[in-house]
């Protein structure tokens, strides 16, 4: 059928994206210009993958740990859009061209001032 685009999924491009989204993970983790606060996001999906309260109990077969998948999935996408577009293209660009950790580059957003006291009389 012309015009029709067909999706397909298979295992090892679902585990390939997922160690994609951990290793972007764990450098916007590491980069300063990330708030704290966002960096929370990935931290409580990790409590909820070993919690033992689940929303589908783990003792259930692949659907146990489908919802754990799921949670982990969702956590570190909702990281990775919460976090600064320049940091997250950043560190992208480093995965793909396999360089090593470096924080990035100060946006250069600097106030240059001189401190003058000025005696009261």
């Amino acid at each position: 059928m012309a015009g029709r685009t067909t999706f397909c999924l298979s295992w090892p491009s679902l585990l390939r994206a997922f160690v994609t989204h951990v290793g972007l993970a764990v450098r916007l983790l590491r980069e300063p210009a990330v708030p704290r606060l966002i960096k929370t996001v990935p931290i409580l999906a990790v409590l909820y993958v070993i919690s033992p309260l689940d929303v589908v109990p783990d003792f259930l077969p692949v659907l146990g740990q489908l919802d754990d998948l799921g949670v982990a999935l969702l956590a570190l996408e909702a990281f990775a859009r919460l976090c600064p577009v320049e940091a997250v293209e950043f560190h992208r660009a480093a995965i793909a061209q396999g360089r090593t950790y470096n924080p990035m580059p100060s946006t250069g957003a600097v106030i240059d001032a001189e401190f003058r006291r000025e005696d009261a009389r």
